[in-house]
C-alpha cells in the first residue's frame, strides 16, 4: 500500500495534491481550470468532480458515507469489478466485487492542456486470490478537465477464458430525483430488479418514481439526464459498455441504508454504465477490454 509520503512524487504543483482524510484513507485532490475533483485511493473511487462553471456538483457524495478500511463509500464513482450486484455463487463475497474496497497503487500524473490525468493500478494479493483466482491486470485512467472521463481496462493475462462483470457505478447530483428524466433509453429492454428481476421495455423516457432499480441489457446508447431543477443536463458517454444501470432507492429503502439517510435520495440518481447480467464479459487469453465514459454537465 502506498503511503502519503510516497505519493508526492506525482504531486503536480497547483494541480495535484495528497492529503490523509476522514478514517486515514488516502486521497488525490485535482484542482484545473475546468474542474475539481477528488479521488480516494481505496477503491480508486472519484468521491467529488465539480465543472468550473457549475455551482454544484456533478456526482454526489453521501453527507453520511463512512470511511474505513476495505468498507464502501457511497457516492462517487464505485469501481464494480470483477462481478456486478452479488456473486453468481457465494453470496457471502463482497457486493458488486472487490476492487471497490481495496487499496489501489497511482503510477502515473501527468498535466496535458489543462486536464490532469491519473493511471491507477489494482494489484492482486493473497487475499483478493482467494476469491479471484485468475491473472487479469486491472487499472484505471482518470482526466479531470470541464469533463471528467474514465478508462477501466481489464487484460485476460492467464491461459484459459474468464468471465466478469463490470460497472462504473456514478452517483449525480439532482436538484430533485422525482422531477428529472433519463433519455437514450427508449425501446429498451431491462431487468426490474424491484419485481424479481421480471424483464419490460421501457417505451418513453425514464422518469423516477419511487424505487428504481434497473439493469437495461445491449444497449450501447449515451444517457443524458434533464435536470429541470439544477437547470442542466447531465451526458453520460460510454463505449465498452452494453448495459445501463439505473438506481435510486426511493424514500423507504433510503430510510434503511444508515449511509444514506431520509431524505437524501430526493439528490441523487445513479446511471452506470456497465456489462452486467447477460452482458457480463468473456474475456479470452490474452484479451483486453476497456469501458470508457465521459461525463459532462450543460445548461438548459
Amino acid at each position: 500500500m502506498q503511503t502519503l509520503d510516497a505519493l508526492q512524487l506525482f504531486a503536480i504543483d497547483g494541480h495535484l495534491t495528497f492529503r490523509s482524510g476522514p478514517g486515514g484513507l488516502l486521497h488525490a485532490d485535482v484542482e484545473t481550470v475546468g474542474g475539481r475533483a477528488s479521488l480516494c485511493l481505496q477503491g480508486a473511487q472519484l468521491t467529488h468532480f465539480q465543472p468550473t462553471a457549475q455551482a454544484a456538483p456533478l456526482l454526489w457524495l453521501s453527507p453520511q458515507a463512512r470511511y474505513a478500511a476495505a468498507k464502501p463509500i457511497r457516492g462517487g464513482v464505485p469501481v464494480c469489478w470483477p462481478w456486478f450486484g452479488a456473486h453468481a455463487r457465494d453470496a457471502a463475497l463482497p457486493l458488486h466485487g472487490f476492487a471497490r474496497v481495496a487499496p489501489w497503487e497511482l503510477i502515473d500524473s501527468a498535466l496535458a492542456d489543462d486536464r490532469v490525468q491519473l493511471t491507477l493500478r489494482l494489484r492482486a494479493d493473497e487475499a483478493t486470490q482467494l476469491i479471484w483466482p485468475y491473472d487479469t491486470p486491472l487499472e484505471l485512467y482518470v482526466e479531470v478537465g470541464e469533463t471528467l472521463a474514465l478508462e477501466l481496462t481489464t487484460i485476460n493475462a492467464g491461459d484459459a477464458p474468464i468471465q466478469l462483470g463490470e460497472a462504473l457505478h456514478a452517483y449525480f447530483t439532482v436538484g430533485d430525483v422525482e422531477q428529472v428524466e433519463v433519455l437514450g433509453l427508449d425501446d429498451t429492454r431491462y431487468l426490474d430488479k424491484t419485481l424479481d428481476f421480471a424483464e419490460a421495455r421501457q417505451n418513453v423516457p425514464l422518469r423516477i418514481a419511487g424505487e428504481t432499480d434497473r439493469v437495461y441489457l445491449d444497449t450501447t446508447a449515451s444517457c443524458t439526464v434533464v435536470d429541470p431543477v439544477l437547470q442542466r443536463r447531465i451526458v453520460i458517454d460510454k463505449s465498452g459498455s452494453r448495459s445501463t444501470v439505473v438506481w435510486n432507492p426511493g424514500a423507504r429503502r433510503a430510510a434503511e441504508m444508515g449511509d444514506l439517510g431520509d431524505v437524501q435520495w430526493r439528490q441523487m440518481l445513479c446511471v452506470e454504465s456497465a456489462n452486467a447480467a447477460a452482458n457480463a464479459l468473456t474475456l479470452q487469453p490474452g484479451e483486453l477490454h476497456t469501458l470508457a465514459v465521459r461525463y459532462a454537465a450543460q445548461a438548459l
